[in-house]
């Protein structure tokens, strides 16, 4: 997808460097990144430089590459492979990735290690490219359908940022809106801010602006009046994690936005790679909810009239904050799961029917 006219991945590698866009100065600065340690990579994902369920998962691939570069020996290569773990524990991606990895190069020689890891790592970004990419294929045809009947702009709402920005390319909840863009649809997308990080207002919007996708940025809570009042045709979001059932996790407000939607009649869909899955976790009590710093409540940052960024508090000194980061999203709201093989019910038969 383009940055100024350019097109870009989020990650690739490079000279024995991991190349990152570094997510956190967006949208006033667009930095690119150099990955030279494992160490780097867990902290680029702890502090997110790099967010967004996918693409932390392929950074945790190359992460490893690093920590093969840095030492081969197998103690430290475990304690990579935790480390990259423990930095965010909701994104089921992140373990999948790194199980991956572990798995290929478990066993291997030394000095076949390191390329052999670079290749899964690379062949894993390859994957979500094609997975996210047919599934703004099959997104697109849900779209279509609602632009034949309507005749008119379709008005999708978003919340937080599933884009490309979170992926490596194409997105996962934005891949059907950028295709239908390309096919011509005329479309405009309502953007949740999505406190407290903005990754709505700051990537979402960022990224469709880039596109010349028509968008505007609304208050997280501002989605259901316009529900109500029938200026939203559909609802798509992407998620961290999806349960086997079809209990989505997803950032925090995405519950609240699919009981809007379903009280005002309102499709919800889910976008989707399989790596996304968790196939083993029954309860979606059982799903660690990330809690984050509080200062990203209590703080905000943005440009001063001069251009400098700047953190400013914008709560009471003295008042507490709790900030977690994730909320789950039963799958009796869930019009439809859009993943890289169709489309299927938010439920253990229509995952099977499609997976297994």
């Amino acid at each position: 997808m383009k940055i100024e006219q350019k097109e870009y991945r989020t990650i690739w590698f490079e000279n024995n460097i991991v190349k990152i866009i570094d997510q956190t100065k967006l949208p006033h600065r667009f930095v690119i990144k150099d990955l030279k340690t494992i160490k780097d990579a867990v902290n680029a994902i702890k502090i997110m430089e790099v967010r967004g369920a996918p693409l932390i998962g392929a950074t945790a691939a190359y992460g490893l590459v690093l920590s093969i570069l840095e030492n081969k020996d197998l103690s430290f290569l475990k304690k990579s492979a935790n480390d990259l773990i423990k930095s965010r524990p909701t994104a089921i991606n992140l373990k999948w990735a790194v199980d991956r990895m572990m798995k290929k190069i478990s066993g291997v020689n030394s000095d076949k290690m390191f390329e052999i890891a670079l290749n899964e790592a690379k062949e894993i970004c390859e994957e979500d490219v094609k997975f996210c990419e047919n599934i703004g294929l099959n997104g697109l045809k849900i779209i279509e359908e609602i632009h034949n009947i309507k005749k008119d702009t379709v008005n999708i709402l978003t919340h937080c940022n599933a884009g490309w920005l979170a992926t490596i390319n194409w997105g996962t909840a934005t891949s059907p809106i950028y295709h239908a863009h390309k096919r011509g649809i005329p479309l405009h997308v309502w953007v949740d801010e999505t406190r407290p990080r903005n990754q709505g207002a700051n990537l979402t919007s960022f990224e469709l602006n880039e596109e010349h996708v028509p968008n505007t940025v609304i208050a997280d809570n501002t989605g259901g009046l316009l529900m109500q009042r029938g200026k939203v045709d559909i609802c798509i979001v992407g998620t961290d994690r999806t349960l086997a059932n079809g209990d989505v996790c997803n950032k925090i407000g995405t519950y609240l936005k699919a009981l809007a939607a379903k009280d005002n009649n309102i499709p919800f869909y889910v976008a989707l790679p399989s790596s996304t899955i968790d196939w083993n976790t029954k309860d979606h009590k059982d799903i660690p909810i990330e809690e984050r710093n509080s200062e990203e409540l209590s703080y905000i940052e943005g440009l001063d009239d001069k251009g400098n960024i700047k953190k400013l508090q914008i709560y009471p000194k003295k008042s507490k904050a709790m900030n977690l980061a994730f909320d789950v999203t039963p799958a009796k709201y869930v019009t439809g799961l859009i993943t890289e093989k169709g489309v299927c019910d938010a439920s253990t038969e229509g995952l099977k029917n499609l997976f297994i």
